[in-house]
């Protein structure tokens, strides 16, 4: 892998910017979408080496690499499938490594909520219909049908450094995924479970679970997928100080 890495540095750094890279990069954004019905397929191993190595390319604080990657497939999958959705069916709770939002305020709760009505419309749930928005919400532990997930974890002495590093990593992981027709959705779910993990992937007290990344072919024709997500536009998150 490190040399398959090399190889791809190397060349890039001697090459000279594609005329239409920022078009592609751009589309890339544009296409990419969280995933939540997959083919039962597997993907090829070589085509999970090739995103890993291109999201190996991240950029991180001093060079530090902060993340380790658990990537799942077969047997590896189910077993750790049946033990999340276990856990989460039963109501068994944990502390997620990483605190999660205290409160959505001002417009990050209006994103938030139009995103969930944009699922549930999509899946025929009512507003107020608590046990098939719990069934949907347990569908995270099921990894949505997905063959493969990677757990994403760090060294917690890096602290929110580290977990820095690893969302750039989730994001090109996420890019790289779709470069190749692959789908994928980051879920902080996941790591709402880290002692689950930590037994099932044998990691040590010292490794900071930050999410999952369920991936494989996507269910087109899945109503779950039939949507896409709103983005604010640039005078609502950008001020320009000029002087």
């Amino acid at each position: 892998m490190t040399n398959d890495i090399d190889s791809i540095v190397t060349s890039r750094r001697s090459e000279r910017l594609p005329a239409d890279a920022a078009t592609t990069l751009t589309h890339l954004l544009a296409i990419r979408v969280s995933c939540r019905a997959f083919r039962p397929e597997p993907v090829a191993e070589q085509t999970i080496r090739e995103i890993l190595a291109t999201a190996q390319l991240t950029a991180s604080w001093c060079n530090s690499q902060s993340w380790q990657v658990a990537v799942t497939g077969g047997a590896g999958t189910d077993r750790l499938r049946n033990a999340l959705y276990t856990a989460a069916a039963s109501g068994h709770t944990e502390t997620p490594d990483i605190t999660f939002p205290r409160e959505y305020r001002g417009v990050h709760r209006d994103r938030r909520r139009e995103s969930g009505y944009q699922l549930y419309n999509a899946l025929g749930i009512e507003r107020g219909d608590h046990q098939r928005q719990r069934e949907q919400t347990l569908q995270n532990f099921t990894f949505f049908g997905a063959p493969h997930v990677a757990i994403i974890h760090t060294d917690e002495a890096l602290g929110p450094y580290g977990a820095v590093d690893c969302g750039g990593y989730v994001n090109n992981f996420l890019l790289a995924a779709a470069a190749r027709g692959v789908g994928s959705i980051a879920q902080a779910a996941l790591a709402m479970y880290p002692d689950v993990l930590r037994q099932e992937l044998g990691l040590t007290p010292d490794r900071m679970v930050v999410c999952g990344i369920s991936f494989g072919y996507p269910d087109l024709d899945h109503p779950s997928n039939s949507y896409r997500t709103t983005r604010a536009p640039l005078d609502e998150v950008v001020e320009w100080v000029n002087s």
